[in-house]
């Protein structure tokens, strides 16, 4: 079993934490227009894109060759990744053109992400809040989806290497689970009643 850390790096990565918290205070005074039906068709579209997203992430490790019983069944990939799953090997091994794919797949799932937000919502606030709440549920989801087919991340307390832009971000799982959450907490409890 992993050891706790506290703080993800680079430092900065650690102020993630207050962006649902200061955006509560805000949107505490400032409520938010945002159907139930938009939060539940955005919800579907950052599940099923999570999905994809943790697909391309065994894809690239199976390309790699850091995917053991990848030939096999999803039964012999759950069996034999256990322990040898380890994104930060992956990390220093991932080829040079391969690493600038990754990159550009990064800024794609941003620039969908911000899209799916300026489609569902009409005002700056509530585009900035489904943003945050695709972007949340897609967190959750990729790590529940990993889980479910390679069981990766064996815990909480797994590293995990979250973004590359603008240069690699380590943590374990446990922060961007709680950032998600979070998120997805003062989304919906800042909402109008309409």
């Amino acid at each position: 079993m992993n050891n706790f850390i506290l703080f993800p790096s680079p430092w900065w990565v650690n102020l993630l934490l207050l962006v649902p918290v200061l955006l509560f205070f805000y949107w505490r005074r400032n409520k938010l227009e945002i159907t139930t039906q938009t939060l539940i068709l955005t919800a579907i579209f950052g599940i099923a894109f999570a999905y994809l997203e943790s697909a391309c992430v065994i894809y690239l490790r199976a390309a790699t060759g850091l995917l053991p019983g990848y030939m096999q069944s999803l039964a012999e990939i759950q069996k034999q990744s256990i322990g040898v799953y380890n994104q930060l090997v992956l990390q220093r091994n991932l080829p040079m053109s391969l690493f600038e794919i990754e990159f550009g797949r990064e800024i794609a799932t941003m620039i969908m992400l911000i899209f799916i937000a300026a489609i569902a919502a009409k005002g700056w606030k509530e585009r900035i809040a489904i943003f945050l709440w695709t972007f949340a549920i897609w967190d959750i989801f990729y790590y529940i989806h990993l889980y479910w087919t390679v069981r990766w991340p064996e815990n909480f307390m797994t590293t995990d290497v979250l973004f590359l832009i603008p240069q690699p971000w380590f943590s374990q799982v446990w922060f961007p689970i709680l950032v998600s959450s979070l998120s997805l907490i003062v989304v919906f409890i800042s909402r109008k009643r309409i």
